[in-house]
């Protein structure tokens, strides 16, 4: 008998003997039930099934992509920035791995599994994000409409047309791909635009925006990134290729696109290069879409064991600081993860130095961690509000 601190998997509307064919068959995880303490968390329960040679032999009661053979290590729960990773705990001799964590109230969050080294999305949760990630949401999260569910075997449609860009600043060849949105409309450039065409459906979900009338005909540009650290933090190398060589070669394509009222949309160190193409480059970036914005950065807080624990805003607070520039032409929406509690300070002195030098400016907060499944919603939604 398992001790009594196992999990009662019935709480979580699991039926049968963990490990019976009837608990695999009704096997939907994450689930989570309501943490004790008031206090709005959640106890998640994940599942993973190790497959034997037996139960491998029986293709309907398994999922294929797990391996068959025993973990020479219990399988990991693998959390994308919001916590360290959890070890699974095997169910008697069963094939049952498991593992119970407390999760905070309006969390979305990327996970996968990781057994003997290898990745694996979660083989019962439908909501991936390429092929070897899963998305969980507490039942509190808001809905993220527009973003269709995409299993881990599932292939994301991508634009049919494509631009071979051989960068003579940034050096070497990149492919960027290039959607009309509604027909096509203002340049809405997306910083690492390879995740947002692999990992999640940004194409899909801008087209679907528009058809709600929520989105207005955009031209969606994938920039994908080569080396985010190096092109990324505040230096003008990239935003003058943008100007000068891959937006002239955007006109050429046949696409309508109208770069004069360019969004840029980017997250993490491309939030921050976002808002500093605004502060340099205002001709060219006049809208800004910013999701987890990098203001810690600076060279100084790289060489930091810490950077975060640097001053708060990096450089480019420390650009704006100084009170000389004039950003009442930009339209910048801000959004944070909630559970991004070390980014906080950063952000917020960054939010009231762009408002103070004449900015319109959003701020919202999302119910994420530093991970791209939170920041899918405001993406469209800050895009939509910096096109006004």
């Amino acid at each position: 008998m398992c001790p009594a601190s196992e999990p009662a998997f019935a709480d979580f509307g699991l039926p049968g003997a963990p490990g019976s064919e009837e608990f695999w068959a009704a096997a939907r995880t994450p689930a989570s039930v309501p943490a004790s303490g008031g206090d709005g968390d959640w106890r998640t329960l994940f599942l993973w099934r190790q497959q034997t040679t037996s139960t491998a032999q029986n293709a309907t009661s398994a999922p294929m992509s797990t391996p068959v053979s025993a973990p020479a290590s219990p399988p990991l729960i693998d959390f994308e920035s919001w916590a360290e990773a959890t070890a699974l705990r095997q169910w008697g001799t069963t094939d049952c791995w498991y593992a119970e964590v407390r999760m905070p109230a309006r969390l979305r969050v990327t996970y996968r599994f990781l057994v003997d080294g290898e990745a694996y999305a979660d083989p019962f949760n439908p909501v991936g994000a390429g092929g070897d990630r899963s998305i969980a949401a507490t039942p509190d999260a808001p809905a993220q409409p527009h973003w269709p569910a995409v299993g881990p075997d599932d292939i994301l449609p991508v634009p049919r047309a494509r631009i071979r860009w051989a960068s003579e600043r940034l050096g070497g060849r990149r492919t960027v791909r290039v959607h009309p949105v509604g027909g096509g409309g203002p340049v809405v450039l997306l910083l690492d635009g390879d995740d947002w065409l692999y990992l999640h459906p940004a194409m899909t979900a801008f087209d679907a925006a528009f058809a709600a009338g929520e989105m207005p005909p955009v031209t969606l540009v994938f920039l994908p990134s080569k080396d985010r650290e190096a092109e990324f933090g505040c230096r003008p190398e990239l935003w003058e290729a943008v100007r000068d060589e891959l937006l002239p070669l955007v006109a050429e394509s046949g696409i309508s696109a109208d770069p004069s009222r360019l969004v840029a949309a980017g997250q993490s160190l491309g939030g921050l290069s976002a808002l500093y193409a605004a502060v340099e480059f205002p001709e060219l970036v006049s809208r800004v879409a910013c999701q987890s914005g990098s203001f810690w950065w600076s060279p100084e807080a790289m060489e930091l064991a810490d950077p975060l624990g640097g001053r708060a805003g990096g450089a480019v607070a420390a650009r704006l600081a100084a009170g000389d520039r004039d950003l009442s032409g930009l339209r910048i929406a801000f959004d944070l993860g909630e559970h991004e509690s070390r980014m906080l300070a950063h952000c917020e002195r960054t939010e009231d130095l762009v408002r103070r030098a004449g900015a319109t400016v959003r701020v919202s907060r999302s119910a994420s961690g530093h991970d791209r499944a939170g920041w899918r919603h405001a993406l469209l939604r800050d895009v939509a509000w910096a096109l006004g």
